[in-house]
């Protein structure tokens, strides 16, 4: 049976990816920061394992795979979907909140690599597939610090590949569009309608959408593609 890492996994694309992953003959770790109550909740629809960590927090992290380690020994596919996201002015921003925002959304993809990679390069095999953003690619008014990080994703995603691969393990990233999770909750409803009528494919996103993607970047089917930006957004924004 593989063993799949899923950061994040309580809650919007990551139970999303917990459930088809476990529907598929996956073991699941599903990793939480602060709501237990929605982990256990996956973990009960899955049968998965639930591991408490900070990714922002190098200790946190290093707790977790020692746990990882004894109750699996190795890891197929680690997913770093954990992250957070803030609509401000750029001239509003503070230190503390561009820190924040690079401490989860990039060093936490850092941290959980620094400790997946030498148990893939043991075993030289793995899948790593690493989270970012439309704004990512093409930037967001009024999420600069958002953007700027999800770009820092996509950068370590294409590098990280090259230097993986002669050990077997394959580096991509998933772009999405605009889906339906918690992450945008301050919406409007007005302007999801907008969004969803400059999309040619005329809806938002679902969290089911990117878990598909995310399946197939684990699967053999995608044994030859590694570096990519894949990006699951409608339309909205074409490459």
């Amino acid at each position: 049976m593989k063993t799949v890492l899923i950061t994040g996994g309580s809650r919007g694309i990551g139970r999303a990816a917990a459930m088809l992953f476990a529907k598929e003959g996956y073991k699941v770790i599903i990793n939480y920061n602060q709501n237990r109550q929605a982990a256990d909740e996956v973990a009960d629809l899955t049968g998965g394992d639930v591991i408490q960590a900070d990714v922002g927090d190098s200790k946190s992290v290093e707790k977790m795979f020692e746990l990882i380690k004894d109750r699996y020994g190795k890891l197929d596919v680690v997913i770093n979907n954990a992250g957070i996201a803030q609509q401000k002015l750029f001239t509003d921003i503070t230190e503390a909140e561009w820190d924040r925002m690079f401490d989860v959304n990039v060093k936490g993809m850092f941290n959980i690599c620094k400790q997946a990679v030498p148990m893939m390069v043991h075993e030289k095999q793995g899948k790593i597939i690493n989270v970012s953003s439309i704004w990512g690619t093409v930037g967001a008014s009024c999420e600069v610090h958002y953007s700027a990080s999800k770009s820092a994703v996509e950068g370590f995603t294409k590098a990280l590949a090259k230097e993986l691969g002669p050990s077997g393990i394959t580096v991509n990233c998933i772009a999405p569009g605009v889906i339906g999770t918690e992450m945008n909750i301050a919406l409007t409803k007005e302007a999801l309608d907008e969004l969803k009528e400059e999309t040619p494919l005329c809806r938002i996103g679902t969290p089911d959408d990117i878990a598909q993607v995310m399946l197939f970047l684990a699967s053999t089917g995608s044994d030859f593609i590694t570096g990519q930006i894949i990006s699951p957004n409608g339309g909205i924004v074409i490459n």
